[in-house]
Protein backbone atom coordinates (compact mmCIF):
# COMPACT_ATOMS: atom_id res chain seq x y z
CA UNK A 1 0.00 0.00 0.00
CA UNK A 2 1.45 3.24 -0.89
CA UNK A 3 1.23 6.06 1.79
CA UNK A 4 0.31 9.65 0.92
CA UNK A 5 0.55 12.74 3.12
CA UNK A 6 -2.10 16.02 3.39
CA UNK A 7 -0.80 19.31 2.90
CA UNK A 8 -2.56 21.73 5.77
CA UNK A 9 -3.66 23.75 3.74
CA UNK A 10 -6.90 24.16 5.43
CA UNK A 11 -5.32 24.45 8.93
CA UNK A 12 -6.14 28.25 9.90
CA UNK A 13 -3.20 30.26 10.33
CA UNK A 14 -0.63 28.46 8.23
CA UNK A 15 1.90 30.83 6.84
CA UNK A 16 2.61 30.19 2.63
CA UNK A 17 6.03 29.77 3.59
CA UNK A 18 5.12 26.89 5.88
CA UNK A 19 3.30 24.93 2.85
CA UNK A 20 6.39 25.52 0.63
CA UNK A 21 8.27 23.52 3.25
CA UNK A 22 5.86 20.90 3.65
CA UNK A 23 5.75 20.14 0.39
CA UNK A 24 9.23 19.78 -0.31
CA UNK A 25 9.60 17.78 2.47
CA UNK A 26 6.82 15.67 1.70
CA UNK A 27 8.49 15.02 -1.46
CA UNK A 28 11.96 13.98 -0.19
CA UNK A 29 10.51 11.93 2.08
CA UNK A 30 9.36 9.64 -0.35
CA UNK A 31 5.30 9.59 0.07
CA UNK A 32 3.73 8.89 -2.82
CA UNK A 33 0.72 11.81 -2.90
CA UNK A 34 1.00 15.19 -1.87
CA UNK A 35 -2.89 15.57 -0.82
CA UNK A 36 -5.35 18.61 -0.34
CA UNK A 37 -8.70 19.20 1.20
CA UNK A 38 -11.04 21.38 -0.63
CA UNK A 39 -13.15 23.95 1.12
CA UNK A 40 -14.54 27.60 -0.02
CA UNK A 41 -16.60 29.12 3.28
CA UNK A 42 -13.54 28.53 5.61
CA UNK A 43 -10.18 29.87 6.45
CA UNK A 44 -7.82 28.17 4.13
CA UNK A 45 -6.27 28.05 0.78
CA UNK A 46 -7.51 27.59 -2.45
CA UNK A 47 -6.96 23.97 -3.78
CA UNK A 48 -6.25 24.82 -6.94
CA UNK A 49 -3.24 27.81 -6.12
CA UNK A 50 -2.27 25.62 -3.31
CA UNK A 51 -1.53 22.65 -5.52
CA UNK A 52 0.38 24.96 -8.27
CA UNK A 53 2.81 26.73 -5.26
CA UNK A 54 3.43 22.86 -3.99
CA UNK A 55 3.72 21.99 -8.49
CA UNK A 56 6.62 24.48 -8.21
CA UNK A 57 9.01 22.85 -5.11
CA UNK A 58 8.75 19.34 -6.08
CA UNK A 59 9.85 16.71 -8.61
CA UNK A 60 7.94 13.49 -7.90
CA UNK A 61 5.70 13.26 -5.47
CA UNK A 62 2.17 13.15 -7.42
CA UNK A 63 -0.35 15.91 -6.67
CA UNK A 64 -3.70 15.40 -5.85
CA UNK A 65 -6.80 17.25 -4.59
CA UNK A 66 -8.47 14.86 -1.72
CA UNK A 67 -11.28 15.70 -2.72
CA UNK A 68 -11.73 18.75 -4.84
CA UNK A 69 -15.77 19.47 -4.32
CA UNK A 70 -15.89 20.54 -7.84
CA UNK A 71 -19.91 21.15 -8.06
CA UNK A 72 -19.39 24.42 -6.40
CA UNK A 73 -17.36 25.76 -9.47
CA UNK A 74 -19.41 27.90 -11.79
CA UNK A 75 -17.03 27.51 -14.44
CA UNK A 76 -15.95 23.48 -15.63
CA UNK A 77 -13.86 25.73 -18.05
CA UNK A 78 -12.35 27.87 -16.06
CA UNK A 79 -11.27 24.87 -13.69
CA UNK A 80 -9.99 22.48 -16.46
CA UNK A 81 -8.03 25.31 -17.52
CA UNK A 82 -6.74 26.26 -13.83
CA UNK A 83 -6.31 21.80 -13.46
CA UNK A 84 -4.49 21.66 -16.71
CA UNK A 85 -1.85 24.68 -15.72
CA UNK A 86 -1.12 23.05 -12.50
CA UNK A 87 -0.21 19.73 -14.53
CA UNK A 88 1.71 21.02 -16.91
CA UNK A 89 3.74 23.15 -14.12
CA UNK A 90 4.00 19.83 -12.14
CA UNK A 91 5.27 17.77 -14.87
CA UNK A 92 1.75 14.95 -15.37
CA UNK A 93 1.50 14.45 -11.83
CA UNK A 94 -1.77 15.44 -11.00
CA UNK A 95 -4.41 13.46 -10.52
CA UNK A 96 -7.84 14.60 -9.71
CA UNK A 97 -9.81 13.42 -6.84
CA UNK A 98 -13.43 14.71 -7.03
CA UNK A 99 -16.58 14.49 -5.01
CA UNK A 100 -20.07 16.50 -5.41
CA UNK A 101 -19.94 18.60 -1.79
CA UNK A 102 -22.20 18.15 1.36
CA UNK A 103 -21.17 22.01 2.59
CA UNK A 104 -24.33 23.84 0.88
CA UNK A 105 -22.85 27.55 2.36
CA UNK A 106 -20.33 26.51 0.04
CA UNK A 107 -22.49 26.64 -3.24
CA UNK A 108 -24.36 29.85 -2.27
CA UNK A 109 -21.05 31.68 -1.71
CA UNK A 110 -20.61 31.35 -5.35
CA UNK A 111 -24.08 31.13 -6.63
CA UNK A 112 -24.71 27.57 -7.82
CA UNK A 113 -27.38 25.68 -6.92
CA UNK A 114 -27.18 22.81 -4.37
CA UNK A 115 -29.55 21.01 -5.34
CA UNK A 116 -28.60 18.78 -7.98
CA UNK A 117 -25.07 18.91 -7.38
CA UNK A 118 -24.10 15.34 -8.64
CA UNK A 119 -25.78 15.55 -12.06
CA UNK A 120 -23.79 19.20 -11.94
CA UNK A 121 -20.72 17.37 -11.13
CA UNK A 122 -21.41 14.54 -13.92
CA UNK A 123 -21.87 17.37 -16.46
CA UNK A 124 -18.91 19.09 -15.33
CA UNK A 125 -16.70 16.37 -15.38
CA UNK A 126 -17.53 15.31 -19.15
CA UNK A 127 -17.19 19.03 -19.89
CA UNK A 128 -13.38 19.28 -18.62
CA UNK A 129 -12.58 15.90 -20.69
CA UNK A 130 -13.63 17.96 -23.71
CA UNK A 131 -11.60 20.63 -22.90
CA UNK A 132 -8.68 18.73 -22.10
CA UNK A 133 -9.33 17.03 -25.59
CA UNK A 134 -9.43 20.41 -27.40
CA UNK A 135 -13.05 19.82 -28.20
CA UNK A 136 -14.95 21.94 -25.80
CA UNK A 137 -17.90 24.36 -26.39
CA UNK A 138 -14.94 26.77 -27.58
CA UNK A 139 -12.33 25.54 -29.19
CA UNK A 140 -8.87 26.43 -28.53
CA UNK A 141 -8.48 26.27 -24.60
CA UNK A 142 -5.47 25.27 -23.28
CA UNK A 143 -2.78 24.40 -21.77
CA UNK A 144 -3.61 20.39 -22.53
CA UNK A 145 -2.51 18.38 -19.92
CA UNK A 146 0.33 16.06 -20.03
CA UNK A 147 -0.83 12.97 -20.83
CA UNK A 148 -3.94 14.00 -22.89
CA UNK A 149 -5.88 13.94 -19.92
CA UNK A 150 -5.87 14.13 -16.18
CA UNK A 151 -6.77 10.82 -14.15
CA UNK A 152 -10.12 11.07 -12.34
CA UNK A 153 -9.98 10.03 -8.71
CA UNK A 154 -14.02 9.95 -7.40
CA UNK A 155 -15.33 10.47 -3.49
CA UNK A 156 -18.59 9.87 -2.26
CA UNK A 157 -20.09 7.28 -0.24
CA UNK A 158 -23.35 7.19 -2.05
CA UNK A 159 -24.08 4.32 -4.69
CA UNK A 160 -24.04 7.21 -7.37
CA UNK A 161 -20.56 8.06 -6.08
CA UNK A 162 -19.18 4.73 -6.50
CA UNK A 163 -21.27 4.01 -9.96
CA UNK A 164 -19.60 7.53 -11.22
CA UNK A 165 -16.09 6.11 -10.22
CA UNK A 166 -16.75 2.85 -12.02
CA UNK A 167 -18.07 4.65 -15.46
CA UNK A 168 -15.49 7.87 -15.21
CA UNK A 169 -12.75 7.34 -12.73
CA UNK A 170 -9.52 5.07 -12.00
CA UNK A 171 -10.98 4.28 -8.28
CA UNK A 172 -12.67 5.70 -5.17
CA UNK A 173 -11.41 7.27 -2.36
CA UNK A 174 -12.76 7.42 1.02
CA UNK A 175 -13.16 10.74 3.13
CA UNK A 176 -15.28 9.26 5.96
CA UNK A 177 -15.72 5.55 6.34
CA UNK A 178 -14.34 4.25 9.39
CA UNK A 179 -11.50 1.34 8.90
CA UNK A 180 -13.51 -1.41 10.54
CA UNK A 181 -15.70 -0.84 7.43
CA UNK A 182 -13.75 -0.23 4.86
CA UNK A 183 -13.70 -3.25 3.34
CA UNK A 184 -17.07 -3.84 2.95
CA UNK A 185 -17.36 -0.98 1.47
CA UNK A 186 -14.26 -1.35 -0.88
CA UNK A 187 -16.28 -4.72 -1.72
CA UNK A 188 -19.33 -2.59 -3.63
CA UNK A 189 -16.95 -0.34 -5.28
CA UNK A 190 -15.49 -3.23 -6.68
CA UNK A 191 -18.89 -5.04 -7.62
CA UNK A 192 -19.83 -1.17 -8.84
CA UNK A 193 -16.63 -1.69 -11.22
CA UNK A 194 -17.70 -5.13 -12.00
CA UNK A 195 -21.20 -3.98 -13.37
CA UNK A 196 -19.77 -1.49 -15.66
CA UNK A 197 -17.77 -4.01 -17.53
CA UNK A 198 -14.43 -2.61 -15.89
CA UNK A 199 -11.92 -5.67 -16.11
CA UNK A 200 -8.98 -3.22 -14.70
CA UNK A 201 -9.24 -3.08 -10.77
CA UNK A 202 -10.29 0.11 -9.26
CA UNK A 203 -7.57 2.02 -7.01
CA UNK A 204 -9.05 2.01 -3.65
CA UNK A 205 -7.97 5.26 -1.75
CA UNK A 206 -8.30 6.11 2.15
CA UNK A 207 -7.80 9.09 4.38
CA UNK A 208 -7.00 9.08 8.25
CA UNK A 209 -5.97 12.78 10.55
CA UNK A 210 -2.80 12.42 12.17
CA UNK A 211 -1.24 14.57 14.78
CA UNK A 212 1.67 12.81 16.31
CA UNK A 213 2.77 13.94 19.78
CA UNK A 214 0.75 15.52 22.97
CA UNK A 215 0.74 19.28 21.63
CA UNK A 216 0.18 18.42 18.10
CA UNK A 217 -2.80 16.35 19.07
CA UNK A 218 -4.52 18.86 21.06
CA UNK A 219 -4.40 21.55 18.59
CA UNK A 220 -5.04 19.03 15.88
CA UNK A 221 -8.32 18.46 17.67
CA UNK A 222 -9.74 21.76 17.90
CA UNK A 223 -8.94 22.18 14.12
CA UNK A 224 -11.22 19.04 13.18
CA UNK A 225 -13.64 20.25 15.80
CA UNK A 226 -14.30 23.18 14.04
CA UNK A 227 -13.73 22.10 10.27
CA UNK A 228 -16.04 19.79 10.64
CA UNK A 229 -18.42 21.61 13.20
CA UNK A 230 -21.19 21.81 9.88
CA UNK A 231 -21.72 17.68 10.58
CA UNK A 232 -22.28 17.38 13.86
CA UNK A 233 -21.44 14.27 15.78
CA UNK A 234 -18.97 13.71 13.04
CA UNK A 235 -16.19 16.42 14.53
CA UNK A 236 -16.77 15.39 17.74
CA UNK A 237 -15.96 11.41 16.58
CA UNK A 238 -13.24 12.61 13.92
CA UNK A 239 -11.28 14.51 16.65
CA UNK A 240 -11.11 11.59 19.47
CA UNK A 241 -9.75 9.15 16.23
CA UNK A 242 -7.07 11.49 15.81
CA UNK A 243 -3.83 9.33 15.86
CA UNK A 244 -1.31 10.82 17.83
CA UNK A 245 1.17 8.34 18.61
CA UNK A 246 3.30 5.32 17.13
CA UNK A 247 1.15 2.69 17.71
CA UNK A 248 -1.93 3.58 16.41
CA UNK A 249 -0.47 4.98 13.46
CA UNK A 250 1.32 1.67 12.56
CA UNK A 251 -2.07 -0.36 13.31
CA UNK A 252 -4.22 2.52 11.21
CA UNK A 253 -1.64 1.39 8.13
CA UNK A 254 -1.50 -2.12 9.02
CA UNK A 255 -5.12 -1.93 9.06
CA UNK A 256 -6.34 0.03 5.79
CA UNK A 257 -3.48 -2.21 3.93
CA UNK A 258 -5.28 -5.31 5.13
CA UNK A 259 -8.35 -4.22 4.34
CA UNK A 260 -7.64 -3.40 0.10
CA UNK A 261 -6.96 -0.11 0.39
CA UNK A 262 -4.22 0.75 -2.59
CA UNK A 263 -3.26 4.00 -1.22
CA UNK A 264 -3.64 5.86 2.33
CA UNK A 265 -3.06 9.62 2.86
CA UNK A 266 -2.32 10.66 6.31
CA UNK A 267 -3.64 13.86 7.22
CA UNK A 268 -1.55 15.89 9.49
CA UNK A 269 -3.83 18.71 11.35
CA UNK A 270 -1.04 21.15 12.55
CA UNK A 271 1.29 22.98 10.07
CA UNK A 272 4.78 22.30 11.47
CA UNK A 273 6.70 20.22 8.44
CA UNK A 274 8.85 18.60 11.42
CA UNK A 275 5.98 16.21 12.06
CA UNK A 276 5.95 14.67 8.32
CA UNK A 277 9.62 13.02 9.68
CA UNK A 278 7.64 11.24 12.62
CA UNK A 279 5.04 10.13 10.18
CA UNK A 280 7.47 8.88 7.61
CA UNK A 281 9.05 6.97 10.54
CA UNK A 282 6.56 4.68 11.09
CA UNK A 283 5.13 4.61 7.83
CA UNK A 284 8.00 3.41 6.00
CA UNK A 285 10.75 2.62 8.75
Amino acid sequence: MDIGVGLPSTVPGTDGRELVEFARRADRLGFSTLAVLDRLVYDSYDTVVALAAAAAVTERITLAPTILLAAYRPSAVLLAKQLASVDRLAGGRLVVGVAAGGREDDFVATGVPYDGRGRRLDDLLEEMERVWSGEGAVPGVGPHPVRGRIPLWIGGNSAASMRRAARCGIGWISGSTPLHRYAEVAAEVRQAWADAGRTSPPKLGALAYVAPGADRNRAGARYLLDYYAYTGGKARFLADSLIADDARLRETIDGYAAAGCDELMLIPCTSDADQLDLIAKVAFG
